[in-house]
């Protein structure tokens, strides 16, 4: 039977969907971006046009309010499906408020209702289940650790001791290996502008393609990964027909264009837990069809903006089956729904359109929200008008992030978009192996005890010696025990990474985001290092200041435990180049090391300076520096300058990071900096414009890298 959506009256959209839109490549070869840089509409205009909430937006943030949100604040989970392992199609149609619901679809059959995701790794699902106070199905629990290998089992099948070791102490930490990877941004536009049937056709010629080709390890291995992305996109199709749409074609409207596009996602949420689940950049493409149908008079602005509201809703309740231990982690139970914005083409053309305001107007029509993730590829060509309405909506609602356009653009095109938080990549034609970090702060303190663990004593690298005697340190020295000590550390953790992307492919392969890429993609290795302000400023202090280690009277090994340091020495996060070049020498080495090492399927190597909130757990399990910081407390986030230390304000903070080297941390570098409005100007148009002139000025081309 075939399934037509009920929502289209007749006679109002094309027949021919693709009526009205300039040909192009697009209409051949699956080729988004062609499509978007022919048909858009750039908007140089300001916020004037926007429309409020309509009565049935409003309806439906009412009824998630009172039913379903306010209970899962009150008890951390709404409630847990214990009888049914998730997968795109597992789950009866679920609605929020069916006879209002604009945009329909969700992960189960009930609004914030969680699902099991056992292919990951039985433990946590059961611990997780547990702890929101249910029982998991024995049946299923035996065939997730009895007949089912995992993910997880298989990865500490073959993690070696020095990994489990390194693990153990937090020198490597957060590593993925009980969850999905995420950082895969599935271009689910494709499934509006071509319809399933036709990317099922793409795929199955690729898969023909290679019919015969003598036998490897990679072709039987692309065979049956193009084998398992068929199968997610007729899952994908059967989803969607439950819910009363035949997406077998492309959408014929704006309304459907959303739709067709949401599927796509919600199949993704609906099969992958990944630690991001970036929903890409949407805005322009949207706009294409808003246009269309606003010119032809089928919407109303106001039909429009409900439109957008609707599916930022559904972004808002995506939910995951996670522990405790993980929401502490992450400060909350984030999973990054990041929808990327703005910036300049490469034409020159901004890609602001009038969609780019809708999404930021969801903002004060629903009210601050973390997800979706609003991030803002930031030019100062960028439009006045959008430029203005974004400081003003940063004022409001503290809930948008900005992003490097320039640097962006320049390395990976202007159809990139945020896979998580700072790490970009081109939309449908790249993907990452997600990779946790290093405590590049603690492996310093393990570059002076020679490879013990400054809080538990243990032997964790054999065969470092630490430094001799009780005189104060010698830069030169420790910076060369601190290099031969990042090679054991990055070795360690790109063999753990390895690992885990090996046996994610193998247990866990993400098949309807990987149907929704090309079949020949760049794979990028997401490194990265945490602690960065904490080293600098420690080198700092041993090159410019007296720093003499204190040493355990009660240990035989004699562990430095602490550092008595006399003298001011500069500090990173104040535009000092003394400091900022130690900083950058530090990310280029990592970066070098890691290089040097051959990756799983050929990946490129990339690093991020990036920590989200997990810079406290990274606190917890590290020792005291000679900067002064000390033992347990949390790390600066990302590329922040320490705590306290940044005493020249937030454009020197931004100036120094800066002068980080983006070709060496090409996964993306964080900057968090806190303004109050009132620090901004006493009206809000004073606010507003030193704002965006803060953000000019530092988004500087070809010198700010975030």
């Amino acid at each position: 039977m075939t399934l037509l959506t009920e929502a289209v009256p007749e006679n109002t959209s094309p027949v021919d969907p693709w009526e009205g839109f300039a040909p192009g490549p697009w209409r051949e070869t699956i080729d988004i971006r062609d499509f978007i840089q022919r048909n858009y509409t750039p908007y140089a205009g300001d916020a004037s046009f926007l429309a409020g909430p309509t009565a049935k937006t409003l309806r439906i943030w009412e009824t998630l309010e009172k039913e379903y949100l306010s209970v899962e604040r009150a008890r951390r989970v709404y409630d847990v499906d214990t009888e049914t392992p998730a997968d795109i199609d597992a789950f009866a149609p679920g609605h929020i408020s069916e006879d209002d619901d604009v945009v329909v679809g969700l992960q189960t059959d009930t609004p914030l209702k969680r699902a099991m995701m056992p292919n990951g790794g039985w433990r946590m699902v059961e611990t997780a289940i547990r702890e929101a106070g249910k029982e998991p199905n024995q049946d299923i629990k035996d065939i997730f650790t009895k007949y089912r290998k995992t993910h997880n089992e298989a990865v500490f099948d073959i993690y070696t001791p020095r990994i489990r070791a390194a693990r153990s102490a937090h020198v490597i930490t957060g590593l993925p290996d009980a969850y999905g990877r995420g950082r895969i941004i599935g271009d689910y536009r494709r499934v509006a502008l071509y319809g399933v049937d036709r990317l099922i056709e793409f795929k199955q010629a690729d898969k023909a393609a290679v019919d015969d080709a003598p036998f490897s390890e990679h072709w039987a291995r692309f065979r049956e990964e193009h084998a398992e992305q068929i199968k997610a996109l007729k899952k994908l199709k059967a989803m969607a027909a439950s819910y009363g749409f035949d997406i077998s074609g492309p959408a014929r409207n704006a309304k459907e264009a959303v739709q067709w596009t949401y599927f796509g996602y919600l199949a993704s949420v609906k099969s992958q837990d990944g630690a991001a689940m970036s929903i890409g950049r949407l805005s322009a493409f949207f706009d294409c069809y808003f246009q269309r149908d606003l010119d032809a008079g089928l919407i109303t602005e106001e039909d429009a903006q409900e439109i957008i509201d609707a599916l930022v809703i559904k972004l808002r309740i995506v939910r995951f089956l996670r522990t405790i231990e993980y929401d502490q982690i992450f400060s909350g139970d984030p999973y990054w729904a990041t929808w990327s914005d703005a910036g300049i083409g490469e034409d020159g053309r901004s890609l602001v359109t009038k969609t780019s305001f809708r999404l930021l107007q969801t903002l004060r029509n629903l009210g601050p929200a973390p997800e979706p993730n609003i991030t803002i590829f930031w030019d100062p060509k960028l439009p006045e008008g959008y430029k203005e309405f974004c400081a003003a909506i940063s004022i409001e609602t503290s809930s948008v992030q900005y992003e490097a356009d320039e640097q962006i653009r320049s390395h990976w095109g202007d159809d990139a978009a945020i896979a998580c938080c700072v790490s970009p990549m081109r939309v449908g034609k790249q993907m990452q192996f997600f990779g946790a970090r290093m405590n590049a702060a603690k492996t310093l303190l393990y570059a002076i005890n020679g490879g013990r663990d400054e809080m538990s004593g243990k032997l964790i690298v054999p065969d470092h010696e630490g430094v001799v005697g009780d005189g104060p340190l010698d830069f030169d020295d420790v910076w060369m025990r601190y290099e031969k000590m990042l090679d054991w550390v990055a070795a360690t953790y790109v063999e753990a990474l390895n690992i885990i992307h090996y046996c994610h492919d193998r247990y866990a392969y993400e098949s309807i985001e990987m149907a929704l890429h090309d079949s020949d993609i760049v794979r990028t290795l997401g490194c990265g290092i945490a602690g960065l302000s904490i080293v600098a400023d420690s080198l700092s202090a041993i090159k410019y200041a007296k720093v003499t280690p204190v040493r355990d009277e009660t240990d035989e090994t004699g562990l430095v435990v602490d550092y008595i340091t006399e003298g001011d020495f500069p500090t990173y996060g104040n535009d000092d180049d003394r400091a900022d070049e130690i900083a950058a020498a530090i990310v280029h080495t990592v970066m070098s090391k890691i290089k040097e090492i051959p990756l799983y399927r050929d990946a490129v190597p990339t690093q991020s300076v990036l920590t989200i909130t997990s810079n406290v757990v990274y606190g917890k399990a590290t020792g005291s520096f000679p900067s002064g910081h000390k033992a347990g407390t949390p790390f600066a986030p990302g590329a922040n300058p320490e705590n306290g230390v940044d005493n020249h304000g937030m454009l020197a903070s931004m100036l120094s990071v800066g002068k980080l080297d983006y070709s060496d941390a090409l996964d993306g570098i964080s900057l968090t900096n806190t303004i109050t409005p009132s620090g901004l100007g006493r009206t809000k148009e004073e606010q507003v414009n030193n704002l965006v002139g803060i953000l000019d000025a530092g988004f500087v081309p070809n010198d700010c890298c975030c």
